[in-house]
């Protein structure tokens, strides 16, 4: 295996862990709920005290067999990695406590907890399967964001535990999925968002060159012209880091002060320099 493949499942690994203490430390001892087929497992737990590692594996491997279709070998392999692992972990950490009575603040690390552990699985390419394998396919086909498309899910699970948890649990629960949303969020898109700019000036070339020389980043040039004069204008489109918009600004103005220039998000980037599109 090459490195990227041990850097993957380590990261998995790590993250069906981190998940795994999310469930035995802040939600089962503290009667939280969860979304997807982890809410299931726990509402079974309540109900009848089966084991949650156990039913974990069982009902996400029934998932996986109906859903595989919609995932490439490598998330494949990655999710039955992800089941198995946190299934174990879901076992061996069952009974391990944490001191705390704010059920407040149990909900807020739980849901980081849930949001770092499912991060790091979804961002190495896997999925914990049950309402992760739903959001991967809401986004492939779709293009749903992947953390608000498990978040919609998960509430679906989250809400029909209301009659076994009651209100206060159910509302916490809901805190705790939102918080563990934004992280996940954080964890998979990371800490540089994207920044996609169209510049519009007579200097095209020599800001191409530029921002080539300076920032080392790629420019694409579109023909274009303007409606009322029907001049013919050159554009340039480059997309970079947040953090690099001032020193492309900089550029820009050190060329030409009367250049226009847009500026804007960018949700997801795939390729050479941002995110494998395999992923």
């Amino acid at each position: 295996m090459n490195r990227k493949i041990i850097a993957d499942i380590f990261l998995i690994i790590a993250g069906s862990f981190i998940f795994a203490l999310d469930i035995n430390l802040f939600v089962i001892p503290h009667d939280l709920s969860e979304g997807g087929v982890t809410g299931i497992t726990i509402i079974l737990y309540y109900l009848f005290q089966w084991s949650p590692g156990l039913v974990n594996l069982i009902l996400n491997a029934i998932l996986l067999l109906v859903g595989y279709k919609f995932l490439d070998k490598q998330t494949t392999l990655y999710t039955v990695i992800a089941i198995v692992f946190n299934s174990l972990f879901l076992h061996l950490t069952e009974g391990w406590t944490l001191a705390s009575n704010e059920l407040l603040l149990n909900a807020i690390f739980g849901g980081v907890f849930a949001g770092v552990g499912i991060g790091l699985i979804v961002r190495a390419g896997g999925t914990t399967a049950g309402s992760v394998i739903l959001a991967r396919i809401a986004h492939k086909y779709w293009d749903w964001n992947i953390s608000y498309a498990l978040l919609f899910f998960d509430l679906i699970v989250a809400f029909s535990s209301f009659f076994i948890i009651g209100a206060q649990s159910l509302m916490l629960t809901i805190i705790m999925l939102f918080v563990g949303t934004k992280v996940m969020e954080f964890i998979i898109e990371g800490l540089n968002p994207r920044k996609a700019v169209t510049i519009i000036s007579k200097e095209y070339d020599h800001i191409a060159k530029e921002i080539n020389c300076v920032m080392e980043r790629g420019v694409t040039v579109f023909p274009g012209y303007g409606y009322y004069t029907k001049a013919p204008k050159e554009v340039l489109y480059v997309v970079i880091n947040k953090q690099e918009v001032p020193t492309l600004k900089k550029i820009v103005k050190s060329v030409d002060k009367e250049a226009f220039i847009t500026i804007h998000d960018v949700r997801d980037v795939f390729g050479e320099g941002f995110i494998d599109l395999a992923k």
